[in-house]
């Protein structure tokens, strides 16, 4: 099987280390670089194309949120998950509305890490369960007004629910028996119409609007 190749992004040295032999001692897992602040982490997330990466989000020069948005602007497909201590809901709003899939607490054990990590690469969205409902309970905060339902067509929702479940754009184009570059075409629109700018935060305005469940959000 395929590595996964992972870039992490932390200023403490002794996190970083400990998260490279965590991965790469499970095997399975291959650490392509790591970086100290925000800006290197963007610079090594343009030449090593990581399938994963964690990102600390307080650290110096370069925050972790603004270097999430730097990554996902030049790379779109980025999988990023924000890895902290933290659990301030201004913290959590801005790693998601930068573009984070998931957004966990260094407090989660190997496995929880792992299981992340593999999530993430999947395709899925993921919070600890406590920042998700601090993060749906607050996401009217620097939001614009969300459009009436009637916005968007049968078509259009059907998609949404399923770029909420983590599902990719090939299979959204079986289920739904469209071509892929329809499905692309549809999304483009949906972001338009939501105004927002890419999957995550689609999903996370579907969970907004009761479009899809909670437990749905990483089927």
């Amino acid at each position: 099987m395929p590595r996964i190749r992972i870039l992490i992004a932390d200023d403490h040295t002794l996190v970083r280390q400990g998260l490279r032999q965590l991965c790469e001692g499970l095997g399975g897992y291959t650490v392509v670089a790591e970086a100290a602040h925000g800006a290197e982490a963007v610079a090594l997330a343009r030449t090593t194309q990581p399938d994963v990466i964690l990102m600390d989000i307080v650290m110096p020069d370069v925050d972790g949120a603004e270097a999430i948005r730097q990554i996902m602007r030049e790379t779109p497909t980025a999988r990023i998950i924000a890895l902290t201590m933290y659990r301030q809901e201004q913290y959590m709003l801005d790693a998601i509305r930068a573009g984070a899939r998931g957004y966990l607490l260094k407090t989660v054990d190997a496995h929880e890490l792992i299981a992340a990590i593999e999530a993430v690469h999947r395709g899925d969205y993921l919070m600890d369960p406590i920042i998700a409902a601090r993060v749906l309970s607050e996401l009217h905060l620097g939001m614009p007004e969300l459009p009436a339902v009637e916005l968007l067509t049968e078509g259009e929702m059907a998609i949404l629910r399923l770029v909420a479940q983590g599902v990719e754009n090939q299979d959204i184009a079986q289920a739904l028996n469209y071509s892929v570059y329809t499905v692309a075409n549809r999304l483009r629109t949906i972001y338009e119409k939501l105004h927002v700018t890419n999957r995550t935060q689609a999903a996370l305005y579907a969970l907004r609007q009761g479009w899809v469940a909670l437990d749905e959000l990483s089927a």
